[in-house]
């Protein structure tokens, strides 16, 4: 039997890709198994899907100071050893990084045993851990036309993002009697992410006495974000986090709101809706999701708004003027040639293990 070991974890982001491609690995004969960190989100998500899981230790690489740096070259060590004794016990054909602190023992480890490589990176300008493992990597594949001139010449595949296939799969009126909402009435969904995003939440709070006359409101606010006050207004919904049911949201959204991060730009594209993203500040990261919203805007598929110009009134206009040209953000994502990136994907990891 085909062997593969899939890596990556820190954030959701870093694992829920590689759950989108078990399907397709099982129909095409793959044994799987998962390597992560001890306790980190990877292995929840994981767990739920049947994969052999071994954690290993990871300490983040951090270029700034912190008392932390004296410590987690120490953990790295310990984890690629760990790794290594994993690979040589699971002796895949192929490792698949999806990214994050704990992917770069593991792919030095796949090094060291002589196992091909397949990296994957979500942003448009490679992050620390990615940039670590591109050197190994037998192909690199990435979501934004503007990185693969930043990637090493002939390894860069422009391929988009693996997006899970129940997400395509979403029903309008199971989401209407799931929330209480009318199945006819236009829907704005906003999501802030799997914290939150509380100038986001704010603002849309703020703005319900002008946006609810014209649309009916998915709110899913982050863990710890809900506001009862709010509770019972008519055509407005909270949640904290939704899993299950998101597919059936998806479908009842006629526009979202959403932060931009690689994934959930991503599954929005793949599933034609229009869009306002609000990137995440600079101020509270390295500018990713702003780079990526930014690309977003030029190819057509998005609306942006920063998170700095977010008050009741911006808000508001930009949702209305989002809603009014629907159908040419509808257009331009049809367009797009990002649409199977699973099966793209998949073939070079068939191709790369095959040799």
């Amino acid at each position: 039997m085909k062997k593969i070991v899939l890596t990556g974890g820190g954030t959701a982001g870093h694992v829920t890709p590689n759950i989108a491609l078990l399907p397709r690995l099982k129909e095409l004969g793959y044994e799987i198994s998962y390597i992560g960190s001890y306790d980190g989100i990877e292995k929840k998500l994981i767990a739920d899907y049947g994969i052999p899981y071994k954690g290993i230790a990871t300490g983040k690489l951090r270029r700034y100071f912190d008392l932390k740096n004296l410590s987690d070259p120490a953990r790295v060590i310990k984890g690629f050893f760990e790794a290594r004794s994993a690979l040589a016990k699971i002796r895949p054909d192929i490792v698949f990084s999806k990214g994050g602190f704990v992917s770069v023992p593991v792919v030095q480890a796949a090094k060291a045993l002589h196992i091909p490589v397949i990296c994957h990176e979500s942003d448009m300008t490679p992050g620390l851990a990615n940039k670590l493992c591109f050197p190994i990597a037998a192909k690199i594949c990435c979501n934004f036309p503007e990185t693969v001139a930043m990637l090493p010449e002939g390894k860069a595949v422009h391929t988009g993002t693996p997006i899970r296939a129940e997400l395509l799969s979403g029903d309008r009126r199971r989401a209407a009697e799931f929330t209480g909402l009318d199945s006819m009435r236009p829907c704005l969904m906003v999501i802030g992410g799997s914290l939150g995003a509380q100038a986001v939440n704010e603002a849309v709070r703020e703005a319900l006495p002008e946006l609810l006359p014209h649309f009916q409101i998915i709110h899913l606010c982050g863990k710890g974000k809900m506001d009862n006050s709010k509770e019972g207004i008519k055509g407005y919904v909270q949640y904290e986090y939704i899993k299950d049911e998101l597919p059936d949201l998806f479908a009842l959204a006629d526009v979202v709101i959403s932060r931009a991060g690689a994934n959930a730009i991503f599954e929005l594209l793949a599933l034609k809706k229009p869009n306002l993203l609000i990137p995440l500040s600079a101020k509270a990261s390295r500018g990713d999701q702003i780079l990526n919203a930014e690309s977003f805007r030029k190819q057509g598929f998005s609306a942006v708004l920063e998170e700095e110009e977010v008050t009741t009134e911006t808000l508001t206009e930009a949702v209305k003027k989002l809603w009014e040209e629907r159908e040419t953000y509808k257009k331009a994502m049809a367009g797009s040639r990002m649409t199977d990136a699973v099966g793209i994907i998949t073939g070079l990891i068939e191709e790369t293990a095959a040799k």
